[in-house]
């Protein structure tokens, strides 16, 4: 697993164990997130949005360029965020 990865499940498990650091993190993200080490680029906007049982947000990644056909199928394999949902996917 990689860095920026593993950070974000502990960023994940922090909000689930720290209600008053998730409301932190939804109000102000940005600064959240570098009090929590992750720089941020100049001019980056963070949208924080919380799952419910009723609600599932699928967020789409910004395409890579250019990679093959067969190297995008790698990159967008590559990751389930549906690990988590209740009865294992939608």
């Amino acid at each position: 697993m990689n860095d920026q990865a593993n950070h974000y499940q502990q960023l994940i498990a922090k909000c689930w164990a720290d209600e008053d650091f998730k409301r932190k993190l939804m109000a102000n993200p940005a600064e959240t997130l570098k009090a929590e080490g992750m720089e941020l680029p100049e001019g980056m906007r963070v949208q924080v949005v919380e799952n419910t049982a009723q609600d599932f947000t699928l967020v789409i990644p910004l395409q890579p360029t250019g990679l093959s056909d067969e190297e995008l199928v790698g990159v967008a394999g590559g990751f389930s965020l549906l690990m988590g949902c209740q009865g294992g996917g939608i």
